[in-house]
């Protein structure tokens, strides 16, 4: 790391009782690269202040608002002030969070999907290269060791030319409305106001992110039968839909909230003309290669004969389990390394730049916009291709 210190950053949201906050917290605080040192962590000041105190910070560096967090630590030295600011609020307020601390200079990683409608994502795009900010979306299960090398695969041409790819996300824990049973994550996530999308941008997003981020390829098209299966919910809660890849490819792609019994089930099966890969979220040390004219290959981490991108994202030997909060903390580190560099004058390691950007933000949203036209038109065929501004 380029810098002789820890990066200093804030917190937006993440108060007492939320879930994604604290795996933000311990992903954050995994390597030793990070120090909490402010926050506003809830739009009731009581609340960010109890969660100031149950951190350890000065109660000084605990504010009751982001607006006023944004400009009382662009005011501080740079000594002093935040680096960046991690954003773990509801889907609503990620777009102004980002905004503010953008503008007031300040780096950002923040949840997913990284807002509600497309056009403030292209808007982000446009600030970060505006200000020449790093940006990182959480999208983590990128950062899984194994997916980096079904993505090398993919890109060493392992797989040959890809023909097929099937992703799914089922998970069954809004089956019934947990919304009304006071069930804080079910209270937000289904309310349209403040989410957005329902199963389309909490998991949806997740499905889309992974099958592009390992292929490589874009949507061209798609149809999508988006509904809400739950009655009374007025947000989707499934979604299935067939996809035509910018090479040709076909895919499916569903995501579900209401399939009982799953838990995370994330899952991407990729074919090509030469091999297949098989990945699980739930059993993520794992990676199968299929051929049909050989045997099966199983993939393990911390191999050395795993690409060098997956082994810069392996913390431990094989046989040693790492998962969720080790894949989430790999995003964190790389965003990390490469804000680093950039406040110490140097150029990121390439290594270092594996993090989902900007850019994949705005794609998601206009995955999630696109997917919901198709279902309001009663799953006709449509045009699913996109450049983000920026975009590669």
């Amino acid at each position: 790391m380029p810098l002789n210190r820890k990066l200093r950053y804030g917190m937006v949201g993440g108060g007492p009782g939320a879930f994604i906050g604290a795996v933000h917290r311990r992903a954050a605080a995994l390597d030793g690269l990070t120090e909490l040192v402010a926050g506003a962590f809830s739009s009731d000041p009581d609340k960010s202040a109890e969660q100031g105190r149950a951190l350890h910070l000065d109660d000084d560096r605990v504010y009751g608002s982001y607006q006023e967090m944004a400009e009382a630590e662009a005011a501080l030295p740079d000594d002093e002030r935040i680096d960046f600011v991690s954003i773990v609020t509801p889907n609503f307020l990620h777009f102004d969070v980002a905004k503010t601390f953008i503008e007031h200079g300040f780096h950002v990683i923040c949840d997913k999907p990284m807002t509600t409608t497309l056009e403030d994502a292209e808007t982000l795009c446009r600030l970060v290269d505006e200000h020449d900010a790093v940006f990182c979306l959480t999208h983590n299960y990128t950062g899984y060791p194994l997916v980096k090398q079904a993505r090398s695969f993919v890109e060493d041409g392992t797989l040959g030319e890809i023909r097929k790819i099937v992703v799914e996300y089922p998970q069954g824990w809004l089956a019934s409305r947990l919304e009304e049973q006071g069930n804080k994550q079910a209270d937000w996530r289904t309310d349209p106001e403040r989410a957005g999308a329902g199963a389309l941008g909490d998991i949806g997003s997740h499905a889309e992110n992974l099958a592009r981020y390992v292929t490589g390829l874009g949507m061209e098209r798609l149809c999508a039968d988006v509904g809400t299966v739950v009655e009374g919910r007025p947000i989707d809660d499934d979604a299935n839909m067939l996809v035509r890849y910018e090479n040709g490819a076909r895919g499916i792609l569903h995501c579900s909230q209401i399939s009982v019994g799953e838990e995370n089930n994330l899952r991407l099966r990729v074919y090509g003309t030469k091999a297949g890969l098989d990945w699980r979220q739930e059993d993520p040390h794992y990676l199968v290669m299929k051929y049909n004219d050989g045997p099966r290959e199983v993939y393990t981490h911390g191999n050395d004969y795993l690409s060098e991108t997956a082994l810069h994202n392996t913390r431990i030997p094989p046989g040693h389990p790492e998962a969720f909060i080790e894949a989430f903390a790999n995003t964190y580190a790389n965003a990390c390394r490469t804000m680093a560099a950039r406040i110490a004058g140097e150029e990121p390691d390439p290594l270092d730049l594996d993090f989902p950007s900007v850019q994949d933000g705005a794609v998601g949203m206009h995955f999630i916009e696109t997917a919901l036209a198709s279902g309001e038109q009663n799953a006709a065929w449509v045009d699913a291709s996109y450049t983000p501004p920026g975009g590669k």
